[in-house]
């Protein structure tokens, strides 16, 4: 399955900084058609995520009924991101 939608950066504060873009609606739903037969525990979803020219491994994390995605340092730094930007973003998700 591939996906792709568009999103604001938002930070979430813990121990250490963590970023996210926030998977829309229509798309979340899309994901939770396949979830069970691609989910390797807890509704996470294994995925691979890109944006601008930087691709990356990660995984799905389950909030509120949809899905945000995790952005790694790996996709982050090399792509300038900071909270606040909005970014193009494109999902592969295996079935």
């Amino acid at each position: 399955m591939l996906l792709t939608f568009s999103g604001v950066v938002f930070e979430w504060r813990g121990p250490a900084p963590f970023y996210f873009v926030a998977v829309p609606d229509v798309e979340a739903g899309q994901i939770r058609e396949i979830a069970t037969m691609v989910t390797y525990g807890w509704g996470v979803i294994p995925a691979t995520v890109t944006i601008g020219d930087t691709s990356v491994t990660t995984s799905l994390f389950p909030k509120d009924g949809g899905y945000v995605v995790p952005i790694k340092n790996a996709l982050r730094l090399p792509e300038k991101l900071a909270a606040g930007d909005s970014v193009h973003v494109s999902l592969s998700i295996g079935v």
